[in-house]
């Protein structure tokens, strides 16, 4: 066995089950892997941006990382673009660069480039294999590195020559991942104060968006009589009957000011406080009112559920949130179809479970 085999062996035996692939020269030995490999599917992709945009789109539906293949430093900054709105998501991504053999580097050939210096910025861990023996470990220690905060970024460079060496089977193992919780004072002090608050908003993003997080969010509001508002760009959210709806930041500054004025507490969980897109003259950056009482009661990269869950119990709010979702017929109405008469064409023929990627942006708001 090669070190090729052997990573590709390790990352599959730990739950790694899809590759999208970009590869060239350098990555011969980890397309043949990967050909022996049948628990990994991998993707040939046409270009570098489709192999993030894929990436991004399935570690947000799967909740772990797929396997990218990427040819050197060029064929990761054509990806980066998408990189950038993965690592915004919070999205598990695991980045397998190809690089020349060792003793190539010293020649500056043309593909030669400084990887970690583009990969840094859209990376929340970089590593480097430093042997074909260690190959496979170094694999497993960027998966597990992407499995951290609720799913990141992790990209790893597999040097040509440490993926063609024969090795005998190394023994790697795949880190613990443990999650952070948020502290018993800080339900309390949060529960205070959304007691106290008479205007109280729980401004979500991240995690608290799963249909079980919305769940809790749902008690939380009854209890407390809060608003329940979501991030303008969300990574995912469970919507539909018997969920808990939620209203959504408008994004235009003027608009997202006006939806917040009159807040006096604006609690913040899975996400930070909002902001607008852009600066304009004369207009604010941060949309809450200046008078508004920010605190936090799960960052990003905590265990959302479990604050969440932990208020509600502290609140003793009800078992079911008071407000669900009901079926619902949008009417059509006369005239020229619009983007929102289009909406509502598609939403009266969804199936149940449906996955609905929006890519209106700003005109899928309505």
């Amino acid at each position: 066995m090669n070190g090729a085999e052997s990573l590709i062996n390790a990352l599959a035996k730990h739950g790694v089950d899809a590759c999208f692939a970009n590869p060239g020269t350098s990555e011969m030995q980890l397309v043949a892997a990967l050909d022996k490999q049948p628990d990994i599917r991998a993707v040939l992709c046409l270009f570098e941006g489709v192999v993030t945009g894929a990436a991004d789109g399935y570690g947000r539906m799967a909740d772990k990382p797929a396997l990218n293949l990427l040819h050197l430093g060029p064929g990761f900054a054509n990806g980066m673009a998408n990189l950038h709105n993965a690592q915004r998501a919070g999205s598990p991504v695991l980045n397998m660069v190809g690089d020349h053999a060792m003793d190539h580097l010293q020649h500056d050939a043309p593909l030669t480039s400084d990887i970690k210096g583009m990969a840094t910025p859209v990376s929340r861990s970089f590593r480097v294999s430093d042997s074909a023996t260690g190959l496979a470990q170094t694999g497993l220690d960027a998966l597990a590195d992407s499995l951290k905060h609720n799913g990141s970024i992790s990209t790893f460079v597999v040097p040509a020559d440490h993926a063609w060496t024969d090795i005998e089977e190394s023994l790697s193992e795949l880190p613990d991942t443990p999650q952070a919780t948020i502290s018993d004072t800080t339900i309390s002090e949060i529960a205070a104060q959304l007691q106290s608050a008479s205007n109280s908003c729980l401004f979500l993003g991240g995690r608290t968006l799963r249909e079980d997080a919305l769940h809790q969010a749902g008690r939380i509001a009854a209890a407390t009589g809060c608003r329940l508002v979501t991030e303008t760009f969300f990574a995912r959210q469970a919507r539909g009957v018997g969920r808990v709806p939620t209203e959504r930041l408008a994004y235009f500054g003027e608009a997202a000011t006006e939806q917040l004025a009159g807040t006096d507490l604006l609690v913040l969980a899975g996400t930070k406080a909002p902001v607008s897109f852009f600066a304009y003259p004369d207009k604010p950056s941060v949309l809450a009112p200046e008078s508004a009482t920010q605190c936090t009661l799960v960052d990003r990269d905590s265990d959302a559920l479990d604050a969440l869950k932990r208020l509600a119990d502290y609140l003793d709010a009800p078992a079911t949130p008071k407000v669900v979702t009901d079926h619902a017929e949008y009417p059509l109405g006369d005239g020229a179809i619009d983007a929102n008469e289009l909406g509502k064409v598609i939403a009266n023929r969804l199936p149940g479970q449906a996955i609905v990627c929006d890519e209106g942006a700003t005109n899928g708001l309505g």
